[in-house]
């Protein structure tokens, strides 16, 4: 009964270290698609946003990124504005959204880039 048990519990989450993100600006009817790394912020418009961690499903479980988030504003010769501290989710982009009147912006995908140690690049023009 417990090997049963063993196969019920779901996989472990893999970590990334980019996010994927998608924004709007409302004003010029424009989509942007860019990637934010982990801890460094990124512009889009009036806005930075900084991915504090990110998170995916393996492989074996239903297709699900999340990210923390946190987005300010910052305008010129003014404060920074706090306008989002929270978990996003890319299935579900209106569960916690940002709440602006210029901009959206979700989450599409977490995604690791860095390669696994013990991975290698292959030389230019070899073969794998």
């Amino acid at each position: 009964m417990a090997a049963c048990a063993a196969l019920a519990t779901p996989a472990q989450a893999i970590d990334g270290d980019t996010v994927v993100l998608q924004g709007l600006d409302k004003v010029t009817a424009r989509v942007l698609t860019f990637e934010a790394p982990i801890d460094r912020a990124v512009r889009f418009g009036s806005l930075y946003i900084v991915i504090r961690t990110c998170n995916r499903t393996p492989p074996e479980e239903p297709p699900e990124s999340a990210a923390y988030l946190d987005i300010y504003e910052v305008r010129s010769g003014e404060q920074p504005i706090d306008l989002f501290h929270g978990w996003m989710f890319a299935s579900s982009p209106a569960l916690n959204g940002l709440e602006h009147p210029v901009y959206d912006v979700w989450v599409l995908e977490c995604k690791t880039t860095k390669k696994a140690s013990g991975e290698t690049e292959a030389p230019p023009g070899s073969r794998r």
